[in-house]
């Protein structure tokens, strides 16, 4: 699987602590060598889309798209911002 980073994904990570930056480049490449690993927390969002959210921490949240062999990285940031946008 190949990852694809959209402009507001970069913008939003550019924003995060340290700390969450280090947590989520972990949950990143765990999703790449294998994307249903229990530890990711992966769930299906309530949108026709398909977009999917991880849990980076309990406060942090990324969401993404599978489309074939890609991953794209949509939105990151706190759970309250990615669901009132």
């Amino acid at each position: 699987m190949k990852l694809e980073f959209t402009k507001a994904f970069i913008r939003d990570y550019r924003k995060l602590p340290t700390n969450i930056q280090k947590t989520t480049d972990k949950n990143l490449s765990l999703l790449l060598s294998n994307s249903k690993h229990p530890s990711l927390h992966v769930k299906k969002m309530k949108d026709p889309r398909n977009i999917l959210e991880d849990r980076v921490t309990d406060s942090y949240r990324f969401t993404f798209q599978i489309k074939g062999d890609i991953c794209f990285l949509r939105r990151i940031g706190t759970h309250d911002m990615l669901r009132n946008p």
